[in-house]
């Protein structure tokens, strides 16, 4: 589980997303989304360390789209989320880049998520 300032960052990320969306700046929803998602996956990597998995934001959200061990939902939102507003019409995109953040986190910081195994 993901405690304190972890926590908190995350929380603050999606408010700040949240009144993104309601100043209809969904650039800014998108990329406040993201980090948090990335904030849940380096506290995911403090409990199981994968190789490679460094990186800003979407990079984050590249290595989730590509673990296969990951729930297709899990992924799919990951692919919503990282496809950017100029491909939104040839890429899969998300209309609800909160719905789809939280989605991830609560995969990434819950106690039963067991570890990918690694190749």
């Amino acid at each position: 589980m993901i405690h304190g300032v972890r926590l908190e960052q995350i929380e603050k990320e999606l408010a700040m997303a949240e009144a993104a969306l309601r100043e209809a700046n969904e650039g800014k929803a998108r990329v406040c989304a993201r980090r948090a998602v990335a904030l849940a996956a380096e506290a995911s990597l403090e409990r199981f360390p994968r190789p490679g998995w460094r990186g800003d934001a979407m990079h984050h959200l590249r290595q989730i789209q590509q673990e296969e061990s990951f729930p297709l939902p899990i992924r799919q939102a990951a692919e919503r989320l990282s496809t950017k507003i100029t491909q939104r019409d040839t890429a899969p995109f998300t209309s609800n880049p909160i719905a789809d953040a939280k989605l991830i986190i609560a995969y990434l910081i819950s106690s039963e998520h067991d570890p990918p195994q690694l190749k």
